[in-house]
């Protein structure tokens, strides 16, 4: 049985919060995690994005709290559910903000304006972005991808090429499979009823086939980047991470095929944290990364 949280933290969302560890994405493709200044500096960034973005969610449900309330899953949110003041979740929503722009100031100037741009794009999407049709699948994968750009600014390397094309094709593929497991949850007439997006129920093919391409592509682009010169100069044996390519395509297809079965619900990432599969191809990853150093 899960750890049920109070109310309050559970506004924050804090299961989120692992995709702020993208942050230490440009760390461990620069083999600079051995960095403790680095590595510090990047976790200061870490809670600057876990503050920030949780300071989004927060204003993303007081901006939502009347399609909340009538969606199947989402009514159980704090607020909606009613556990909470919408007084009690602004101040939490101004603190956190406070607190997040903070310690983004403590890493640097350009870290301070990743994070506030970042906050501006979460801002975008809540008011206006998500009823857009396909804009929000692209911006919500450009949201992933500023976490990036900003542990490569921690850095101080600059966001390679392959990592960024990468992570936007990977990245769109699930803020497509989100969106498609949102229209087959809603269904139907029903979702106009308590959803301000622009998809139908019809949308949901077309959806999944731009997600899966995505998802293939971001195979592809990793095939193109371990025959690159850059993988030559970091790894003593690159060819053995051609290995990663197959168990990388497995994880794409799997995550799709359960999605089809109604399998994972809501959220991608949160599905992958409760994914012992996941963990397994990642445990691989790591063993594959280290044989090729």
């Amino acid at each position: 049985m899960s750890l049920r949280l109070p109310p309050a933290l559970r506004v924050l969302r804090p299961h989120q919060w692992s995709k702020n560890l993208l942050v230490f994405v440009s760390l461990v493709a620069g083999h600079q995690f051995a960095d403790p200044r680095l590595l510090a500096l990047t976790a200061l960034c870490f809670v600057a994005f876990c503050l920030t973005a949780s300071a989004g969610y927060a204003i993303n449900d007081l901006a939502d709290l009347r399609d909340d309330r009538a969606h199947p899953h989402k009514r159980r949110r704090p607020l909606a559910a009613g556990e909470v003041s919408v007084a009690g979740v602004a101040l939490l929503a101004c603190a956190l903000l406070a607190a997040g722009l903070a310690c983004a100031a403590l890493v640097s100037r350009d870290v301070l304006l990743c994070v506030a741009g970042y906050l501006l794009a979460t801002l975008a999407y809540t008011f206006w972005v998500k009823r857009k049709l396909a804009l929000d699948i692209v911006f919500l994968a450009g949201l992933y991808t500023t976490r990036i750009i900003a542990g490569a600014l921690v850095s101080g390397l600059p966001p390679s090429f392959w990592l960024l094309v990468f992570s936007m094709f990977v990245f769109l593929s699930l803020a497509s499979l989100k969106r498609a497991i949102e229209i087959a949850t809603r269904g139907g007439d029903s979702l106009a009823a308590y959803s301000a997006r622009a998809y139908r129920d019809g949308d949901r093919e077309t959806i999944a086939m731009l997600g899966i391409g995505s998802g293939l592509m971001a195979v592809l682009v990793l095939a193109f980047y371990i025959n690159s010169r850059e993988v030559t100069q970091l790894y003593t044996h690159p060819n053995v991470l051609w290995l990663v390519c197959p168990l990388f395509l497995y994880w794409v297809a799997r995550i799709w095929l359960l999605a089809g079965r109604a399998q994972v619900h809501d959220d991608p990432i949160v599905f992958a944290l409760k994914d012992s599969t996941s963990y397994v191809l990642l445990a691989l990853v790591a063993a594959i990364a280290v044989a090729a150093t």
